[in-house]
């Protein structure tokens, strides 16, 4: 999949079949819909396009209307959301930047520059609430009378159900805020997962629980930035880390602010995703992780982030964690695998 920052990139397509949204979390509405303008792109002899924002829209308007409320929840990070656009199949992906110029232009601007202009679009598949241009005012009945006059095919797909629920962005947003984890690998079709490259942090975990002062065998953890200051989910998970060799690593997870460290932590102000692996490869070494991309699945959610009063306190929380980790992976994680491949026999 190749992937364009802006409508100026060299090596875009000349002709596409596109649609056009935020796809936060790729869940399976949008893989649907994916599934649908693949095929359609084919048949056409067509590139699949993709156009989506960042920041996303709301993030711009709550930014400028000094009303961060307004800003959505962030299900993934830009890396992730490009990942599962690429599991789909897509061939190309423009992200383009939510700014006030783009905020301003005009609905038939939008389909007249963007959409037939710059992406040359031959067909073009929205949802069944897609709204575009300067105050929301281009719609369906919109875009396809321009098709109709341009030459180029709307569609239009309507939602996407599961067992009678509607699979929206905000539905999976609602489950991870819950700490349903099992609601949210429902509507995203796969278990909820964050990737990236591990990070220093101030290796305070390591000495924390460790066998003597200086030994660094304590709770040694793989840091990975969340690049949206508000992430759906938050607290203390049991995991599954990826990337650190052929098998995934048990593990037990941080998402969050980290409420018990001081200023001076250099990560501080940031999400961070912070995983104990319950058994560090040996392998790897006390510094094997730093650089790896990994990506870190979150199958339930323990309990919300604390704050503790001392070191002492939040090497103890950390014990009880990784203890309930533990228990987790020994009983209903392993019946739970056990159920899964009952019924794919």
């Amino acid at each position: 999949m190749k992937i364009f920052h802006g409508l100026q990139a060299s090596g875009l397509a000349p002709a596409c079949a596109l649609t056009i949204g935020n796809f936060d979390g790729v869940h399976r509405g949008h893989q649907a819909m994916l599934a649908l303008l693949v095929a359609e792109a084919r048949q056409r002899a067509l590139a699949s396009c993709v156009l989506t924002f960042e920041p996303h829209p709301r993030d711009y308007f709550a930014a400028s209307q000094r009303k961060p409320e307004l800003a959505p929840a962030r299900i993934g990070t830009l890396r992730d959301k490009l990942a599962g656009l690429a599991r789909c199949g897509v061939d190309q992906v423009v992200v383009l930047r939510f700014n006030a110029r783009l905020a301003q232009l005009p609905a038939q601007a939008f389909i007249d520059d963007v959409v037939a202009g710059a992406l040359g679009a031959r067909y073009v598949l929205v949802g069944d609430d897609f709204r575009f241009g300067a105050r929301r005012a281009g719609d369906y009945d919109m875009l396809d009378a321009a098709g109709r006059a341009a030459g180029f095919d709307v569609a239009r797909m309507l939602s996407y159900e599961v067992h009678g629920e509607r699979v929206s962005s905000t539905a999976v947003r609602e489950a991870l805020a819950a700490g349903d984890m099992d609601a949210a690998a429902r509507l995203l079709g796969r278990p909820y997962a964050i990737s990236g490259h591990v990070v220093h942090g101030r290796r305070l975990g390591r000495e924390l629980g460790a066998s003597g002062a200086g030994a660094g065998d304590g709770f040694r953890t793989l840091n990975l930035r969340f690049s949206h200051w508000k992430p759906a989910a938050s607290g203390i998970f049991a995991v599954l880390v990826h990337g650190l060799g052929d098998a995934p690593l048990p593990g037990v997870a941080n998402l969050g602010v980290r409420p018990s460290l001081d200023p001076d932590d250099v990560n501080a102000g940031r999400v961070l995703l912070e995983t104990h692996c319950l058994d560090w490869p040996a392998e790897l070494g006390a510094e094997g992780g730093y650089g790896k991309i990994i990506c870190v699945e979150l199958l339930c959610k323990l309990h919300d982030e604390l704050r503790y009063d001392s070191l002492q306190a939040l090497t103890e929380g950390i014990a009880r964690d990784r203890d309930a980790a533990r228990a987790y992976f020994a009983s209903t994680w392993l019946q739970t695998r056990r159920q899964t491949t009952r019924d794919r026999i």
